[in-house]
């Protein structure tokens, strides 16, 4: 069970929230936007064995943080909310790291439907997709890294599943 003791207001660095279904716009595409954020001090260097949440391909992943986006809607429509769960995964690091994205993809799988969607229903919460990220290290949301190895999967929440969306 995730639970959160508080939420704060974090700005992207100039990110474009993930592309939005159909792809994303060719002109007049989206800026840096605002988020609500739900911090869980589950940094890979203090986090405890316990925290560490088992998955498919037997990596143990830590979840990171959670930001909930408003993604504008088609026109005419409201703003749409988007659930970024975000995971630390040090073993999908390149060169050093034992797990592919071919490995780590029903990870992501499993991490919509087993972790994501019953914190939404938990926290009352209608997202119109959930984004799953494992990153093989810490990094601040927009931030941009070359040595980086980061995997990322959107879903549109259907009742008790998680269906895969193509960006």
């Amino acid at each position: 069970m995730i639970r959160s003791s508080r939420y704060q207001t974090a700005r992207a660095t100039c990110a474009a929230p993930a592309a939005p279904a159909g792809g994303a716009r060719e002109t007049g595409g989206r800026g840096c936007g605002y988020l609500a954020a739900i911090p869980f001090a589950l940094i890979a260097q203090a986090a405890a064995a316990a925290d560490a949440i088992a998955v498919p391909s037997g990596q143990l992943v830590t979840l990171a943080e959670v930001l909930l986006d408003e993604a504008p809607g088609q026109p005419g429509q409201p703003p749409q909310l988007w659930a970024r769960f975000r995971f630390l995964a040090p073993q999908i690091a390149r060169g050093t790291g034992t797990v592919s994205y071919d490995t780590a993809a029903p990870d992501m799988d499993h991490l919509c439907g087993s972790l994501a969607l019953p914190y939404l229903a938990e926290h009352g919460m209608t997202a119109a997709r959930v984004v799953i990220s494992l990153s093989d290290r810490e990094l601040p949301f927009g931030a941009q890294d070359p040595e980086a190895t980061q995997f990322f999967e959107a879903y549109r929440p259907d009742g008790a599943a998680c269906m895969w969306e193509a960006f």
